[in-house]
Order: structure tokens, then sequence, then C-alpha cells
């Protein structure tokens, strides 16, 4: 499912104002899948990343614990466990500021929450894998297009933590958004900061961009 939003005049008002209400919407929209809903769309989403070439040959993946209405991640995690992969969580850089770090992630690692109250690894120098090391990143969104557009929570983490693959391209591993399908819109306000993405994929889909 697409969203219009023609109050939005289409997405091609590239300001402030149209990303904050845009994001609003979406994040209502996801915020009011029922419990059944998310599980169902859990298990859809994992079914449609193992159709993903470069996830099923990765074996560092970052991803996300979900929140505020996000897909949830888990089912791909626990059934890729099995096969060897490492995963890891962003955690908020305790020295540069604005940007992520990745540590590694499993059942039995101490959380704590970060000021967002979203509980993240204990920052720990020992598990933590650079970006640039990284196969793929599995991260979270609040509104796609099909041309790699990512409209994220508004705090930029992503798109800094990133930036150095503009530079580097070498370096950079396999972007991917993880949304709802009814995520999507047909064109996102973009800012020449946002790092586009590879590929999108939802419980539906798999939309390459890259």
């Amino acid at each position: 499912m697409t969203h219009n939003f023609q109050s939005l005049s289409e997405f091609k008002s590239d300001t402030t104002r149209d990303r904050k209400a845009l994001r609003t919407n979406l994040r209502h929209a996801r915020r009011a899948l029922n419990p059944r809903q998310q599980q169902d769309a859990a298990i859809a989403l994992a079914n449609t990343l193992r159709k993903h070439p470069r996830v099923m040959s990765a074996r560092r993946i970052a991803l996300y614990l979900p929140n505020d209405g996000e897909i949830d991640p888990r089912i791909f995690m626990a059934q890729s466990q099995r096969r060897g992969v490492d995963f890891f969580l962003p955690v908020l850089h305790p020295i540069h500021s604005g940007q992520l770090a990745f540590c590694h992630y499993c059942q039995d690692t101490p959380m704590t929450p970060n000021r967002f109250g979203i509980p993240e690894p204990l920052f720990h120098n020992r598990r933590i894998c650079a970006s640039w090391a990284l196969d793929v990143v599995l991260m979270p969104l609040v509104g796609f297009d099909e041309m790699g557009g990512r409209l994220g929570m508004g705090g930029g983490f992503y798109d800094r933590s990133f930036a150095f693959t503009r530079v580097r391209p070498r370096l950079r591993p396999t972007l991917i958004g993880l949304a709802h399908e009814l995520q999507k819109v047909e064109r996102l306000p973009v800012e020449p900061w946002d790092i586009p993405l590879d590929a999108v994929v939802t419980d539906r889909n798999i939309y390459r961009t890259g």
C-alpha cells in the first residue's frame, strides 16, 4: 500500500515541515498495527530477507530492536544465529556525539536504556565492530521510496555514521532499510546529507535501489 498524502504536495517540497508531517503520519500508521499484525509481519519479513543473496551470505550483520511500531527483525536474527551469523546492535557513541557504534549482541548481552529509553548493549571496545567491517546493516526507517530514499526519526544518527561511504565507497557495507509495506511513499523529500539505501525489504517485497 502506497500512501499519497496529497496535503504534502506529493512530497515535492523539501521543507522541514513536510518531513515532520510525513514522519508523524507514518509513525501513526505503523503504531496502529495490532500485535497479531506485527507478528505476521515479522514472520513475513524473515522469509523475505532469506531471498536476498547479500543478506544470506553476510556473516556480520547490524540490526535493531523494534521500537515505536517498527517491523521486528528478531525472528530473522534467531534463525540466522543458528547458522553462525554474528549480530550487532547500534549504540549511541559515548565519544563521537551524534554517531553510532555497533556492539556485538546475543541473548545474554547486558543491556541498558539509552537517553531515548531504547535498550542497547553496554558499550565495550572489545565488542565493537567498526562500521566499515560490517557486511550488512539492517536499519529501521519511518518512510521509504523506491529510489533508495529513507526517512528516519530525525536524529541523523545513521546518516552521520555512514557518511564515510561517500568518500570511501569500497568500505561501504550493504545498507538495507526494513519496513512495513505501508511505510512506502511515492517520493521522499531528501536532504544533501541523506545516505541512500541499497535496498528496502518489507513484509511483502524487496526493493533494490542501489
